[in-house]
């Protein structure tokens, strides 16, 4: 208490210092010539309650405008809630999906999201006592979730590039087109640690390796603004969903997380610190509970942790609706408003989409806690505003909008990042690239032509000319004579019977290719919860088998699938396999019997285009695996990096996936070669090593480092990925390859939960995959 009063004499001495700075007619806070600090201050001192409560909640925005002709008002609804709870944020006022039920009819195109945003923002500056600017909060996890904004590859496509200067790239054009359209806040990049593929989101994550998801989530974030938030396009970056929410049990999405502590503070909680580092000024809470604590109402996580070891300084957000969750979900709050207590006692600053927070001000008023835990929340809110510069802009410029938002550029790179995702597996006889002068191809399968299951969850509504599917990237290459189009089967409805006819089409042709997989498109038939997850329920929708609440038993392929996938290929064409998915599928079938076979994730507007590149020689393929595919539901877990001791075979089949963590194949071959290692200190290490490209084809290598630890503390993983890097080489060009190993890459987590370097000799691997070591040494560090 006695640190409490302090800080509010200070607060306060600081509010009249303010107050003696400023012009008159001008309130200190209103004053852009003083500090932010005095600004804060000053605008805190005359804050009610009521106010300083409503700047914490960020209520559902898709409600809150009235399109009229070509301008955009606010609407009833939010002049009432403005009236009423003081709203600071609001969150997806820009999202269009059957859930919010905005179409490309009805929704907003980007300049009138922008009329929006101003309308909106000008309700608030001239209707409203203190005329406090709004943040708006937009979903962003592969590309801004609006109509018209360009549609990336999912999280885990671009994982498969490796490449930090690509996601960064992606990020920059995701800040853009928000930045411009009036939003300010980003959510995403989502950094959950993945180990089961049964669980529905998978798609939006990097993978399952802590020191890939860290770099690309920091790459990302870098693009989205850095923490600078005075730049004209930063925005800022949300982080999901914290913590240890992609290991549920029984891979149900939201379910308990069977985590010990060091698991947490070596693997699940280092990429979200390198992407705090990295400047995210903004952390989501998950929904899942980790030893008996939800992490919505976890003090350790958010408090003592984040904020009091890791000094984040910018806000906590609840995910949407979990901070009732504390009490209708996990029951352990009697009422709403004790569990909107534990979570503000616990540092979540902002309430998602609810209305527990509207409970605080009683909370306050009947001492169940004190007024100076609103105030920090808020102060931590209104700061992000006054770096942003929203008190002085809070308009842009509907014009601008329209010019921005999904330019030429941004869609070379929505192709450029796809086909650098997709990853060959398989390429039998070095089927592929095809050649141009074939006669006839057959393209078949439920995800050859469907321009929605390119896309992947969390996306807005589409022109169709704005999505190319494999079909459209085919016929670029090929004159639509050589072409012949079966759909084959659906992804999951079963009445939906073409096999005969793609039978039939594969016999006329030359090679077959057929596109099948997974689908995260939701439509207009599928049943919601209240958090946007859909409902699993029979006969809701005729494909969706991924995306946010839909969790597998199973990973292998549905419908009909399986059955279209052998009668093609007791044709005897050659049949190549490419699968659209959201998750890792069972790929054992095609594996075995394909002639050649790829991974294109959810590869976004102009996945289909970067397919067609891919199989006709236009670009070698270079993806590389983020996340290992298991042979059987039954090896789950099967990430790449498990502690010692080794696994050992099952009765039935291997241990080992199928395809491994950071595998992915090439059209040329490299050679590894003159492994030198010079220790520059006790702890320092520069190793290096000569790549050369020996094959026929110019192409990309992703080159990993992995290290072993040969005796520690506490039990360690066999392989740890350190470094990699991707480059790429000329046909018969060499390249030096040099990594420094530093004390960071030493560091493991003791049984006092310590980060410390213990001595000892680490084995070095070096190559092209967790399984495709072609160099390795010991090392001894003191």
């Amino acid at each position: 208490m006695i640190k409490r009063l302090y800080i509010l004499v200070i607060v306060q001495m600081v509010c009249t210092l303010g107050f003696t700075q400023s012009s008159p007619s001008l309130p200190a806070y209103k004053d852009p010539s003083l500090s932010i600090d005095i600004r804060l201050s000053d605008l805190l001192s005359r804050m009610t309650l009521e106010e300083k409560v409503g700047q914490l909640l960020c209520p559902l925005g898709w409600e809150m405008y009235e399109i009229h002709g070509s301008e955009v008002h606010p609407s009833g609804k939010f002049k009432q809630l403005i009236k009423e709870r003081n709203a600071g944020m609001l969150w997806a006022t820009y999202r269009a999906d059957p859930w919010t039920k905005k179409t490309l009819a009805n929704g907003l195109n980007s300049e009138m999201a922008a009329k929006a945003g101003n309308a909106l923002q000008k309700y608030v500056m001239e209707n409203t006592r203190l005329g406090i600017p709004m943040f708006l909060a937009e979903e962003a996890p592969h590309g801004h979730m609006a109509i018209g904004a360009t549609v990336f590859p999912t999280g885990i496509g671009m994982a498969a590039t490796w490449s930090p200067e690509l996601v960064k790239e992606v990020g920059q054009v995701i800040a853009k087109e928000i930045r411009s359209q009036g939003g300010h806040i980003s959510y995403g990049p989502v950094l959950d640690l993945t180990r089961d593929p049964r669980w529905s989101r998978v798609e939006e994550t990097f993978g399952e390796d802590p020191v890939l998801s860290g770099i690309l989530g920091a790459s990302m974030v870098d693009g989205l603004g850095g923490g600078n938030l005075s730049q004209k396009y930063a925005t800022i970056a949300t982080l999901k969903h914290f913590l240890a929410y992609a290991v549920p049990e029984g891979g149900q999405n939201g379910n308990y997380a069977s985590v010990g502590i060091r698991d947490l503070h070596q693997n699940f909680l280092p990429p979200f610190r390198k992407a705090i580092d990295a400047g995210a000024l903004s952390v989501m809470t998950s929904y899942n509970s980790i030893d008996g604590t939800p992490c919505t109402s976890n003090h350790y996580l958010l408090t003592q942790l984040l904020r009091n070891e890791w000094k984040f300084r910018g806000f906590v957000v609840s995910d949407l609706y979990s901070i009732e969750g504390i009490h209708e979900s996990h029951f352990v709050a009697p009422t709403k408003e004790n569990a909107a207590i534990q979570s503000v006692m616990a540092g979540v600053d902002v309430d998602l989409g609810g209305d527990a927070y509207t409970n605080l001000c009683h909370a306050v008023q009947s001492g169940q806690m004190d007024k100076t835990v609103i105030d920090t929340a808020v102060c931590r809110v209104l700061r992000m505003k006054f770096e942003m510069g929203l008190f002085e802009h809070p308009y842009v410029d509907p014009k601008i909008a329209a010019k921005t938002v999904r330019r030429k550029e941004h869609i070379e790179l929505a192709r450029k990042i796809a086909q650098s995702s997709i990853t060959l597996l398989k390429n039998e006889n070095s089927i592929l690239p095809l050649s141009k002068t074939i006669n006839k191809v057959a393209v078949i399968g439920p995800n050859a032509d469907n321009r929605y299951n390119m896309l992947g969850d969390y996306t807005a509504p589409q022109e169709d000319s704005n999505v190319k599917t494999v079909l459209d990237g085919i016929l670029t290459k090929l004159s639509p004579f050589r072409v012949e189009y079966v759909r084959g089967c659906a992804i999951r409805d079963t009445t939906v019977n073409e096999i005969e006819q793609a039978i039939k089409a594969a016999r006329r042709s030359e090679v077959v290719i057929v596109v099948v997989g997974g689908s995260s498109a939701r439509d207009f038939k599928t049943s919601y919860k209240e958090t946007g997850a859909a409902v699993a329920e029979e006969g809701s929708v005729s494909d969706m088998e991924c995306g946010e609440g839909f969790d597998r038993a199973s990973l292998s392929l549905l419908g009909r699938q399986q059955e279209l996938l052998e009668s093609l290929q007791k044709t005897g064409k050659p049949l190549i396999v490419v699968y659209i998915e959201g998750r890792p599928l069972e790929k054992n079938w095609a594996s075995e019997y394909a002639d050649a076979l790829l991974t294109a994730y959810y590869p976004g507007q102009e996945g289909g285009n970067a397919i067609a590149d891919v199989l006709f020689g236009d670009y070698n393929p270079s993806g590389r695996l983020p996340i290992s595919v298991p042979r059987s539901v039954g090896q789950i877990p099967v990430y790449y990096n498990k502690k010692a001791p080794r696994n050992h075979d099952y009765v039935e089949m291997s241990s080992f996936p199928l395809y491994s963590f950071g595998y992915g194949m090439s059209y040329t071959t490299f050679e590894y070669s003159d492994l030198q290692v010079v220790q520059k200190s006790a702890r320092c290490f520069e190793v290096s090593f000569k790549v050369k490209n020996t094959g026929k084809y110019d192409g990309e290598e992703v080159s990993q480092l992995y290290m072993r630890d040969e005796y520690a503390s506490v039990v360690q993983p066999m392989k740890q990925l350190k470094h990699f890097e991707r480059f790429h080489l000329k046909k018969g060009e060499e390249k030096k390859v040099t990594f420094v190993l530093t004390e960071e890459d030493f560091f493991l987590v003791n049984y006092t939960l310590k980060k410390v370097v213990e001595s000892g000799n680490f084995h070095l691997m070096i190559g092209a995959a967790s399984n495709d070591i072609r160099l390795q040494n010991v090392i001894l560090v003191e």
